[in-house]
């Protein structure tokens, strides 16, 4: 016989809160899990922004997709590119990129401020921590200080223990097999 789920714990206000997401890790999959989650509550009439740290240029397929939603949708949407057309690493990083991903970064922390969205996804935001461009405290001190309603997601490789902390869920996706292990390189529709 299963045991019935102990309710008792549950506080039906919690429903009401916005939380701190997280997924990192070296894994595939944590853009895309947070893309689906701004799909779910686009559907459900919330406002969303995207930005997209260290991510710029057109190539990306989920920006056609974006591009292509219904007026009704895509005006509860709104996405900022805060990357230059390279992949940014350690030894890559310009002026340029400096520049444009700590604009992303003031745009955020004021849009977290003014309430201006339900849910603001900062995907990359934990490579642009790592690798020194943005300051993980003022992130930290950001999102722990957000309006009580608002979700936000933070993605990418190499999450900072202070943002794993601040967090309210964590989800870490590691690679089990990868067929880039087998020589097979980023792939249109499915990578980018």
């Amino acid at each position: 016989m299963d045991k019935e789920k102990d309710t008792s714990l549950y506080n039906p206000d919690w429903d009401e809160h916005g939380y701190i997401q997280v997924y990192t890790g070296n894994g595939k999959g944590k853009t895309t899990a947070s893309l689906g989650l701004a799909m779910r509550a686009l559907g459900r009439d919330w406002r969303v922004l995207l930005i997209m740290f260290t991510k710029g240029g057109n190539k990306y397929g989920e920006l056609n997709s974006f591009r292509n939603l219904s007026e009704k949708i895509s005006r509860n949407l709104t996405i900022y590119q805060a990357g230059t057309e390279h992949i940014v690493y350690s030894d890559n990083i310009t002026p340029a990129d400096r520049k444009i991903i700590t604009d992303g970064w003031e745009l955020a922390k004021k849009a977290i401020k003014n309430n201006e969205y339900h849910l603001i996804i900062l995907d990359e935001l934990n490579i642009a921590t790592a690798l020194g461009i943005i300051d993980v405290d003022d992130v930290v001190d950001t999102i722990k200080n957000k309006p009580d309603r608002m979700e936000i997601v933070l993605t990418g490789r190499d999450a900072n223990q202070k943002i794993i902390d601040a967090a309210h869920l964590v989800s870490k996706i590691e690679p089990v097999k990868h067929y880039w292990d087998i020589g097979v390189s980023a792939r249109k529709g499915i990578e980018f």
